[in-house]
């Protein structure tokens, strides 16, 4: 089977990474489905953003969204429980004893890909698409690729049929991101990204940066803002 006859799942979030992943899967797949995840986080307004950014590219690109399925949002409220972390409890985001930051959430990404591999088995897809990278990355480890590819050999074993799981930006940076986002939709897809999309760990929409809204101040506001100024100063617009 090509590529282009295959259905995939796309982890979206509602952030810039996994927006242009989402479009990068419309690209290559016959049928896409989006599943998100609430469990608690901080910056739980990403879901609110989600909903406005398939709107979005329903206006922006209508012959390539007729591609675009359905949406789905999964519960796992356990995870955030489980979690005594700056991404699910108000605390500083820092540095832990571990050497790992204090948002890292254990095991996030394993329990996302499981319960998105269930939903792919059941819709007759076997493609996971999600934004993970280990270029512009705190060091979580649920982000490597040595990690997806025993994940992926892992879910096709459980579930006795193949499970890819495909990861656009893994070796790419935040500039390079923006630029992505520039070739598959060009600057009406970049405005989209500024206006509609949501990274900032604190959940922050009350300041409005070149580069979108956040704090200005945590980890992920830091790396699309070095990444825009990067990409800016390279020419591009």
């Amino acid at each position: 089977m090509s590529e282009c006859d295959q259905n995939a799942i796309v982890l979206f979030s509602g952030g810039q990474d996994s927006t242009v992943c989402l479009v990068w899967a419309l690209n290559h797949f016959a049928k896409v489905e989006t599943i998100g995840f609430t469990y608690g986080q901080r910056h739980g307004v990403e879901l609110d953003c989600r909903v406005r950014v398939l709107k979005e590219l329903r206006r922006l690109m209508p012959v390539l969204t007729e591609r675009l399925g359905e949406d789905h949002v999964s519960d796992i409220s356990a995870l955030g429980a489980l979690s005594d972390t700056a991404l699910t409890r108000e605390k500083e985001i820092e540095l832990s004893e571990t050497g790992l930051p204090t948002t890292f959430v254990p095991a996030r990404n394993l329990v996302f890909l499981t319960l998105s591999a269930a939903w792919a088995w059941r819709r007759g897809a076997n493609i996971l698409v999600g934004g993970m990278c280990e270029t512009d990355f705190s060091g979580y480890p649920d982000c490597r690729r040595a990690t997806l590819d025993a994940q992926a050999e892992a879910l096709s074993l459980g579930l006795d049929t193949p499970m890819k799981i495909e990861t656009p930006l893994m070796a790419v940076d935040k500039a390079q991101t923006w630029q992505m986002a520039f070739d598959l939709g060009g600057a009406d897809f970049v405005d989209m990204i500024v206006e509609q999309t949501h990274t900032c760990y604190l959940g922050q929409r009350d300041q409005r940066h070149d580069w979108g809204y956040g704090c200005g101040t945590c980890p992920a506001c830091l790396l699309r803002k070095s990444g825009w100024e990067i990409w800016q100063g390279q020419g591009n617009s």
